[in-house]
């Protein structure tokens, strides 16, 4: 374990990175970085173009990293705050350069291509097309303007000592054009210049509608980005001012009016509103808001007009974190992808090798150049590994953004991956099968006690009451008298019945001579009568009888209800049970899980007639009782031993080494920083159906890549010894390498259409 003086020196950071093309581009940064001196670990990530790199900050810096990355041919920077923005500029940038190389290339490829197909239905007059200079005429711009990219490429990369995709276009469509060349300039003879040409408009076409699609990938992060207004109010030197909100800064008294979103998180100093706070919660009813609350950047003000104290800015603020965190996600990698960057690390290479390897043995055969050149130059260009690099992220940035936006949080691509292989999941009771706050779920009157004002109205030794509210009638009489004793204490057993009477509309009164009874309960004196709440030891010290009581508390127990007794003037008087009652969506949750086949655990530290009692309440048979938190652990463990892959939801906080025991850790989450950075996986909206959510975005995910890297190496695999064997021309060859870069993007983006609710 890393003392605290190492931890601190252990930094993590991003490179954006431009340049490259494909898998090999991709692998050979990674390459570089992880054999940096200082650098931990690094993943570069195609369909992001960045690299996630944890370093020593005493060793190296981003910047020297960035020098490294630069000194190879792929121009690197520090991604700063304002990166979204950044690289949406870029990336119309690159889309509008990629169209203009298109067009040129489109323009001048257009008439080759006509008169070939004109020629292939036996239709002539159209021989000076693709004979004589005029086609040297019209494929030299696509050549050396519409292709510059590749040479730049293919140099970089070549001086770096690897080689990549742009080596294989620049090859094979540079063999096709000089040897058309010499042909047109020297002898007379079939040229090739249709072929260069074509190719190269193809692939940039794959690559323009690549670009394009790649940007639809990371429309989840633009959405988050949306919510963060671009100005904020602020009070100073006793002036307001409209600043940016990037110039708030903690400490600012911010002014919020109806309707605006709340610019940076922070505390109320002044007003009354309710706040819409759905983005983070999930909860579609607005939350009240008042002096001393807190609000979260992003949200919604509703009805009144709020000055608050900025206390969290920029990067700090919650919404800010999540953003990060969606980034981190869509920029890791999962486990599946290890299996493509080996592949590709010795792709290229081996390409190169079985294209000359083709070159020769048709040359050799045939003694036909120009066919053995066609042959090369279609094994190089139907090998272009584009595909294979795009594969896994493209998936992995849809899925973690779909997520996202259905308030499921993916600290990584492996969690995104490894959730779809649980069997098990383990929940937490209380907060998170539960609401985690005690609420009053009957009102029952008992004994003879006189609560109203005559006695014996309560029926002897029976009990009658009410689950609902309880304004009036005895029920609303004993409900007023406990809230009177009970807002003396700060115990959320108290503070449920003081809110249950100040819902129910109850005036309470003051009560006087309050003394807390540690391990009993309370007594008091409410308008001249004396009150005690409390257990049944409590009534039993003080000399009343609890025959009238114990019926109707064994039932309330045996429903994992707390039971309160209320005796008024030394008389048995009713019953206020209290209970954490289950969230809605739990046993709607639990069934689902079930119908996905998963083994679904409770695990509490509560007694075990309460935990039953809840268990029943959601559907869960398998129920583990009194465990204190220390040892949740052992009991994740005892089921991972049972060869179960295991799935622990709890709160995020006292749950923490169960969480970390588990194969993936889910934390039940309302947007609090704690929660956010609990678990691999946070459920913002806090309720139960984001796990069978999570799973199935799991599971459509990891089914979309493997399909993605079916057809990444069936194109290769396929395509290579085809082309080998001089079945397929370079156009064709051409056609379908660009393609199928964007079959794959295309294939991930389905994500986004899927249903997860």
């Amino acid at each position: 374990m890393a003392d605290k003086t190492t931890a601190k020196k252990v930094r993590k950071g991003t490179l954006v990175v431009s340049g490259m093309s494909c898998a090999a581009c991709s692998a050979r940064v990674e390459k570089v970085l992880n054999g940096a001196n200082g650098v931990i670990s690094a993943g570069v990530n195609l369909a992001t173009n960045k690299a996630t790199i944890e370093y020593d900050a005493d060793q190296t810096s981003l910047e020297e990293l960035a020098v490294r990355v630069t000194d190879i041919g792929y121009p690197a920077f520090e991604a700063e705050d304002d990166a979204v923005d950044r690289e949406q500029k870029e990336r119309a940038r690159e889309i509008a350069r990629q169209k203009r190389r298109f067009f040129v290339a489109a323009i001048c490829s257009l008439p080759m291509l006509l008169a070939m197909i004109l020629h292939m239905f036996g239709v002539m007059g159209f021989d000076w097309l693709m004979t004589g200079y005029i086609p040297f005429l019209l494929a030299t711009p696509v050549q050396f303007y519409s292709g510059a990219q590749f040479y730049r490429g293919a140099y970089r990369s070549l001086k770096s000592g690897s080689a990549n995709m742009d080596v294989l276009v620049a090859m094979g469509t540079s063999a096709a054009y000089l040897y058309s060349v010499v042909i047109t300039f020297t002898t007379r003879g079939h040229v090739y210049f249709e072929s260069s040409a074509i190719i190269i408009t193809l692939v940039l076409l794959g690559k323009l509608m690549e670009a394009v699609a790649k940007g639809r990938t990371s429309e989840a992060i633009k959405k988050l980005m949306g919510l963060v207004p671009k100005t904020a109010r602020v009070i100073r030197d006793g002036q307001e001012l409209e600043i940016g909100v990037a110039q708030v800064v903690p400490g600012d008294v911010v002014i919020v009016r109806p309707g605006e979103r709340i610019p940076v998180d922070g505390q109320v100093l002044e007003g009354h509103s309710a706040v819409d706070e759905s983005m983070l919660t999930g909860e579609s009813l607005p939350v009240e808001k008042g002096p001393g609350d807190a609000v979260t950047g992003a949200t919604i003000n509703k009805h009144g007009m709020l000055k608050f104290r900025a206390e969290k800015t920029g990067k700090d603020t919650v919404l800010a974190r999540i953003i990060r965190l969606v980034e981190e996600a869509q920029g890791s990698k999962a486990p599946i992808q290890r299996l493509a960057d080996v592949i590709s690390s010795y792709f290229v290479p081996s390409v190169l090798g079985i294209a000359l390897l083709t070159f020769i043995v048709w040359f050799i055969v045939t003694g036909d150049f120009a066919r053995s050149l066609v042959n090369f130059t279609s094994v190089l260009v139907i090998a272009c590994p584009c595909a294979l690099g795009l594969a896994t992220p493209t998936a992995i940035m849809v899925g973690t953004g779909k997520g996202a936006e259905n308030g499921i949080l993916f600290k990584g691509g492996e969690h995104l991956e490894r959730a779809h292989s649980l069997t098990a999941i383990v929940l937490d009771k209380t907060g998170t099968i539960t609401k985690g706050e005690p609420q009053v779920t009957d009102v029952t009157i008992c004994g003879a006690g006189d609560i109203g004002g005559a006695a014996g109205r309560g029926g002897g030794a029976g009990c009658a009451g009410s689950g609902g509210a309880v304004r009036q009638g005895e029920q609303g009489e004993l409900l007023r008298l406990a809230a009177a004793v009970e807002k003396n204490s700060e115990h959320p057993l108290a503070q449920a019945i003081v809110v249950k009477a100040q819902n129910d509309g109850i005036a309470i009164p003051d009560a006087i001579n309050f003394e807390a009874l540690p391990g009993y309960g309370v007594a008091a004196a409410v308008e001249g009568r004396s009150l005690l709440i409390g257990n049944t030891r409590l009534m039993e010290s003080k000399g009343i009888a609890v025959g009238a009581f114990q019926e109707q508390r064994a039932l309330f127990e045996s429903q994992g209800k707390t039971a309160m007794l209320v005796a008024v003037d030394g008389q048995p008087a009713g019953i206020i049970a209290v209970a954490d009652t289950v969230k809605e969506g739990s046993a709607e949750a639990v069934k689902t899980l079930k119908g996905m086949g998963v083994t679904v655990v409770m695990i509490t530290g509560d007694n075990e007639r309460t935990a039953q009692a809840i268990a029943a309440q959601v559907g869960i048979e398998r129920v583990l009782a009194e465990v204190l938190p220390e040892n949740k652990a052992e009991q994740v463990a005892k089921l991972k031993a049972e060869g179960h892959k295991v799935g622990m939801v709890g709160d995020g906080i006292n749950d923490a080494p169960a969480l970390a025991a588990a194969d993936v850790g889910m934390a039940i989450g309302t947007g609090t920083d704690v929660a956010i950075e609990a678990a691999d996986v946070t459920l913002m909206h806090g309720d139960l159906r984001s796990i069978p959510q999570a799973l199935l975005l799991s599971r459509q995910t990891l089914r979309v890549i493997k399909q993605n890297l079916f057809w990444a190496f069936f194109y290769n695999t396929v395509g290579i010894p085809v082309a080998a064997l001089g079945l397929l021309s370079p156009v064709i060859a051409g056609a379908a390498m660009a393609f199928s870069s964007v079959s794959v993007v295309s294939n991930s983006l389905r994500l986004k259409r899927m249903r997860i609710k």
